[in-house]
């Protein structure tokens, strides 16, 4: 279960008793078929700040980012956003699910590999999406100064179970928060539809 801080902004618990299993994630489990059975001590790379970060190639990974001091993207800054971590999707990495809420951001994705088969780095993929977000956000709302914390959460998918967990975790963020009914007809909610 993932601690609630480190998902501002929403309570919900991720132990899996409210997910409804469904075959509806399956082409997708396949298409991440990548998901780690046994980690080899050269693979996994760790790196600390304030959290762990733990880097497997070929990975999946639920990822969760936070505005600088709750800081609230207004609507035309979350879609600045939504287009940022759709830029380079199934070029860098794949997305299967993404939801920005109005202070934090989640994603679940994996890397994809290079022209000389390394994998793009977490830290590379969400240097771009908020470096680029954070230009072009002041151009939309009125803000000047931080808009990411430096930090952010990340969990390598250790298996399906998980898998579908993140994934229905990140498409109900927007219905809990009272933002919307359904996943749907939020506008800041992404999943991949077809493979």
């Amino acid at each position: 279960m993932i601690d609630e801080n480190l998902s501002q902004g929403s309570n919900q618990e991720l132990d899996g008793q409210n997910v409804h299993f469904t075959d509806q994630y399956q082409p997708f489990v396949r298409v991440a078929s990548s998901l780690p059975l046994k980690i080899r001590d050269d693979q996994l790379k760790v790196s600390y700040r304030n959290l762990p970060h733990w880097e497997l190639e070929g990975s999946v990974y639920f990822i969760t980012f936070n505005t600088w001091k709750k800081l609230e993207l207004t609507l035309t800054a979350r879609q600045v956003v939504l287009n940022a971590c759709k830029f380079f999707d199934k070029q860098r990495y794949q997305i299967f699910c993404l939801v920005v809420m109005p202070d934090h951001v989640h994603i679940l994705m994996q890397p994809l590999a290079k022209p000389d088969n390394k994998f793009w780095s977490l830290s590379s993929i969400l240097h771009s999406i908020k470096s680029y977000s954070s230009k072009q956000i002041p151009k939309v709302m009125k803000h000047i100064g931080t808009v990411w914390q430096d930090e952010g959460y990340d969990h390598i998918v250790r298996d399906e179970r998980e898998f579908q967990i993140f994934w229905e975790y990140i498409r109900q963020n927007p219905v809990k928060a009272g933002l919307s009914r359904t996943p749907e007809e939020y506008p800041f909610f992404w999943q991949m539809y077809e493979l």
